[in-house]
C-alpha cells in the first residue's frame, strides 16, 4: 500500500508551512502499510517550547485553509509534543528533547521516508 494522492498534498502544505515557522529535521514516512488509519507521519521538531507551538499553529492554520479538516489535537497547553491529526496525515511537532526520546524514527524504521521539497532558505547553501 501506498500513501494517498491527498496524504501527499497534505504533506506538502504541512512541510511547506513547518518550514516557514523554522521547523527542523522534517521527515515524512509512508505508514500506509502497517496502519489502516492513516497513510502518512511528518515529524517536525521545534527548538523550544514557543516554536513548537508556532510551527504547528502554522501546519493547522495553513491545512484548514486549503480545505483540510482537522480530526485530533493533541499537545498544545504543553508545547512539547504537538499531535494534529487529519485523517490522512498525523503530524508530530516535537520538542528536541521529546523527538530524541520517543524517536520515532527508529519505531517505524521499516515504513519508506517520503520525499519533501522545500525551497532553500536564506544562507543554508554551502559554499
Amino acid at each position: 500500500m501506498t500513501a494517498s494522492a491527498n496524504a501527499l498534498e497534505q504533506l506538502q502544505i504541512a512541510a511547506l508551512a513547518a518550514d516557514e515557522k523554522q521547523g527542523d529535521d522534517l521527515v515524512a514516512l509512508d505508514v500506509s502499510g502497517p496502519l489502516p488509519l492513516t497513510d502518512v507521519f511528518l515529524l517536525v521538531t521545534g527548538r523550544n517550547e514557543r516554536n513548537v507551538l508556532s510551527i504547528a499553529g502554522e501546519i493547522e492554520d495553513k491545512l484548514i485553509a486549503a480545505g483540510h479538516k482537522p480530526l485530533r489535537r493533541e499537545g498544545r497547553s504543553e508545547g512539547r509534543w504537538v499531535l494534529l491529526d487529519f485523517g490522512d496525515i498525523v503530524i508530530h511537532v516535537f520538542h528536541e528533547e521529546e523527538r530524541t526520546y520517543y524517536s520515532l524514527e527508529r519505531l517505524w524504521k521499516d515504513c519508506p521516508v517520503l520525499p519533501i521539497e522545500l525551497p532553500e532558505r536564506a544562507g543554508s547553501a554551502s559554499e
